[in-house]
């Protein structure tokens, strides 16, 4: 029997997949639920588990665009498991002196046509003072063209002798409609950034005496996310309209926090959500931030992990940036960027002194955040960050540490 394997539904809104890597090849025998492929939607890559155990014939290359609900490839579940099949494979795999002539006499025949040139070519390229053999020709066999020609550069300056190699590759799905979202925020939203400074100073200080032992009471590391986070959903109640977004001409504003994280995976920027944020304590946040970081770096988070978000926090500072101007995650209508901690002489009570200090940065949506909110937000966060103690634990330490 002849089973079609169709592309399932990674979520709502979702039209189409695109085959980012086959992880068999054509006429393999797969067993049921074995990942054979890994797709990319335009929120987050998924693998494909095959339906049965059979051998598949693939309907569709990697980089194409499947509909979802496409066919894109057949297992015949009435084949047999071959014996012995690795070594068989292997040896395929391998293959004859004979079938390798033709490929190497394909390439020795590529090799020699490149750098040939017509002579209208040849003469364009002698008037630039260019060799036709350092010129990648697109006519037929690698042949230069005197388009080819016109449009050759010469080299400036001394030359080198080194590689000046050039790759082109098609961006995945996913990092395409990051773009589109990025360059739609920039376009769509009247955005303003603006910035503070905090001195990190009470939570080096908290985290120096407790980090040990929340580690080993929690099984999680006392981070700067905790404190970020709790700190913004203290900033958030008291101005709720960097919790809202438009829609159309009406502003929606939500009375809980699910708070965005922007994190590093494999295929880029990803940016898992942490719902309801306002009932989670820093042993709360420190489990869930290492939860979706992990399955963000091994390619097993959701388009449901990914969707929705009030408000976003992007730690850039990880990457050793100092200052930035993040860029709003719409629809949401504010983010907040986190930068790298510097050691800077600040002045305090009249004195110089050396203090570790954090730039942050709040980037709003102008149209429904005015800047006395917006300055206002950063400030909240800023005071939340350099009074812990008594604005984000209750002035009781081991109680909101849970120790």
């Amino acid at each position: 029997m002849i089973l079609e394997m169709k592309v399932p539904s990674p979520g709502e809104s979702i039209t189409e997949v695109e085959i980012a890597t086959w992880l068999v090849e054509d006429g393999d025998y797969v067993e049921k639920d074995q990942a054979i492929a890994e797709v990319d939607s335009d929120k987050a890559t998924l693998e494909l588990p095959a339906e049965a155990s059979g051998t598949i014939t693939l309907k569709a290359e990697e980089g194409d665009a499947v509909a979802v609900g496409a066919v894109v490839c057949l297992i015949d579940t009435g084949a047999e498991k071959p014996e012995g099949g690795a070594d068989v494979k292997e040896e395929k795999k391998e293959g004859t002196p004979k079938d390798e002539a033709p490929k190497t006499k394909a390439i020795e025949e590529k090799t020699y046509a490149t750098g040939t040139a017509s002579p209208a070519a040849k003469k364009i390229l002698a008037e630039k003072g260019i060799d036709a053999a350092s010129i990648s020709g697109t006519g037929k066999d690698g042949r230069v063209t005197k388009e080819d020609a016109i449009k050759a550069i010469p080299s400036m300056g001394t030359p080198t002798g080194g590689s000046r190699g050039v790759s082109r590759s098609k961006m995945s799905m996913l990092r395409r409609k990051v773009a589109e979202r990025l360059v739609e925020a920039k376009n769509t939203t009247a955005m303003l950034t603006t910035f503070n400074e905090v001195d990190m100073s009470p939570i080096f200080a908290l985290r120096s005496e407790y980090k040990e032992t929340f580690k080993i009471k929690h099984g999680v590391g006392l981070g700067f996310m905790s404190f970020f986070t709790l700190a913004v959903v203290r900033a958030l109640k008291m101005y709720p309209a960097v919790n809202s977004m438009i829609d159309g001409k009406e502003m929606i504003s939500y009375d809980f926090c699910d708070i965005s994280i922007a994190v590093s995976g494999p295929k880029g920027l990803m940016v898992p959500v942490m719902r309801n944020v306002e009932n989670l304590s820093f042993r709360g946040v420190e489990s869930e931030v290492k939860r979706l970081a992990i399955r963000a770096r091994d390619g097993q988070i959701t388009v449901d992990e990914m969707t929705g978000g009030t408000f976003t926090i992007s730690n850039g500072g990880v990457f050793g940036s100092m200052l930035s101007t993040p860029i709003i995650n719409p629809p949401q209508s504010g983010i907040l960027g986190m930068h790298n901690i510097v050691e800077r002489p600040v002045a305090i009570d009249g004195k110089v002194v050396i203090r570790p200090i954090m730039y942050v940065a709040l980037s709003y949506d102008h149209r429904i955040i005015d800047g006395k909110e917006s300055v206002g937000f950063l400030v909240a966060v800023k005071e939340a960050l350099e009074n812990p103690i008594e604005l984000l634990m209750d002035s009781d330490v081991k109680k909101a540490l849970e120790l």
